[in-house]
Order: C-alpha cells, then structure tokens, then sequence
C-alpha cells in the first residue's frame, strides 16, 4: 500500500470531489482516480460511491479515512525529524480561522512565518460554520490548528489554549426605549429582536448560555455570519445585538450598554486535536502566534 494512494484518498475523500482534490495535489485527475482504484483493488473494498453529482465514503471507505489519516501523520512525523536535523521545515500546515477575526493579525503571522520558513506551504481555511466547523474539522483530521471560540471545557479530541478574553456589551440603535438608561439586564431583553450569529459560534454560545442561566428566552429573527457586519443591521432597526466592542464601527448611529449581572466574556483561543502531535512546523506557528495578538482597547 503506497502512501501516494492514501494521501489521493484522504484528499478525495476531504474535497467530496475528484476535480477539486486533483487541484488540491497539483494533479491530473486521471492520476487521482487511477489511485484510488489501485487503492481499492488491493483492499477488495469499493471505499468511494461515485455519481454525476457526488462523492461519497463507502462503509468501508468511513473505516479506512481515520486510520489513513493517522499512516499519513506518521509519514510526516518521520519527515519532520529528518528535516530538523537537517536544519529547515518543510511540509504542510492547515490553519482554521474565523470569518472575521479582529483580535490576531493573521496576514502578518503567515507572512512572518513564510519568510522564516519558506519551505513550508501554508493553507487557510475560514469556517463559515464557526468553531464548531473549526473544531470538527481538527478532530476528523483536515486541519492541524484553528483560531477558535469555544466558551467553557474544550470539547472532546481537543487541545485549547485561551489567548484573549474579551467582554461582550449590548448594541442598541439610537432612539431605543433601552437606549437611556445606564446599564440593561437580560430580563429587559425578552421582547426583543436580536442580530446574532448561528449555533456553533463562540460569541452565540456565550450569549445562548447567559440567557439560559436567566430563564429568559429570546428570538434570533437575523443570523449573519460576519462579526463586522453585525452592528449595521442593528442600526437599521433589524434588531439588537451583544458583541465585542472592537466589532462595532464607528459612525453609526448606536448606543452601547454594559449587561448588568451576566457572564458575557468572549473568548478567542487556539486549538490543535488532542490525539494527534503537531508537526514540526505547526509547532513553530503556535510558538509565534502571541506576537501578533491585538488585544482590544476598552
């Protein structure tokens, strides 16, 4: 069994798609079928369900990927050692982001980090499912680290380090009936409409968990999945939002309130799996990773 054909399937089986896993490896898409084929003749297994519209994991196909995975980790494990001995990294790093992330200046990482180590390939994937995207996507292997919000215990599989605590405030339009008064509760909140982001954001688990604590129910009637873009639909009167302070821009016509008697601390951490060892490069970006945090004024 070749670690060439493992690696094609891991990448059809990621990408759901020949074409786009043949992009991916910077082959001919022939050579990716000719692969797996090779690959499941060896095995006697189909491991992938092929139509027009899609690909899909065979039964035997979803049993072979984790432990594809993990041959392919300690190939790179092997390759690591070598090339630190020989004195430079190579190999290929994974990142996971947010789809806006105020907090960490990732293009000056990445590039801090590609010229100190130009052999290593970067790839940036930003998750329109939030951490929770994030987070499945470290724990089924495609990613080796990810900038994340994950409130609370790490979740199973995952390795999370905090980097910044942030307090989440109320976001009102100008002229609300709330809009007056020095701080609001939650329980002034439960007839209200809110701006918010959907289930497996950070910032939405946070603010989900106050209420909850508070016995109050509340009613989403707008998801956006952009931090920045949040506080403009509140100042059209679609809503009201609790967001960082850093996410709301200024010139708009919005008044800002503390939330009195509720825990609304966003965090934003870095999590690697819990079962598989970094690469060599992946633990040379975590090392620079705090050099190019912005913590927030105010």
């Amino acid at each position: 069994m070749e670690l060439r054909h493992l690696e094609y399937f891991v990448a059809v089986a990621d990408e759901r798609s020949f074409t786009r896993a043949a992009a991916r490896l910077h082959v001919v898409q022939s050579g990716v079928s000719a692969a797996i084929k090779a690959l499941e003749r060896e095995l006697g297994a189909a491991l992938l369900e092929r139509t027009s519209k899609r690909v899909a994991l065979t039964d035997a196909g979803e049993a072979l990927l984790p432990r594809a995975r993990a041959a392919l980790d300690a190939a790179r494990a092997a390759r690591d050692a070598v090339d630190e001995v020989r004195g430079g990294l190579r190999g290929t790093v994974r990142i996971g982001t947010l789809t806006s992330i105020a907090l960490v200046d990732v293009p000056a990482l990445l590039g801090a980090f590609h010229r100190a180590h130009p052999a290593v390939t970067l790839r940036l994937t930003v998750s329109t499912r939030g951490s929770g995207g994030l987070v499945d996507a470290l724990t089924d292997g495609s990613l080796d680290l990810a900038l994340v919000s994950v409130p609370g215990r790490a979740p199973g599989g995952v390795h999370l380090r905090q980097l910044l605590r942030h307090p989440l405030e109320l976001v009102l339009p100008a002229g609300h009936r709330l809009a007056g008064r020095p701080e609001v509760t939650v329980a002034d909140l439960a007839d209200e409409l809110f701006v918010d982001f959907p289930i497996g954001y950070g910032n939405r688990t946070v603010v989900d968990r106050a209420f909850a604590a508070a016995g109050i129910e509340r009613q989403v009637s707008l998801e956006v999945i952009d931090l920045t873009t949040a506080a403009g639909f509140v100042a059209h009167g679609l809503g009201v939002a609790i967001l960082p302070r850093f996410a709301v821009p200024e010139g708009l016509e919005l008044v800002i309130r503390p939330l009195a008697g509720a825990d609304l601390d966003w965090p934003l951490g870095v999590a690697t799996s819990a079962v598989r060892a970094p690469s060599a490069a992946a633990r040379a970006l975590l090392g620079m990773i705090d050099d190019y945090l912005r913590p927030p004024a105010g």
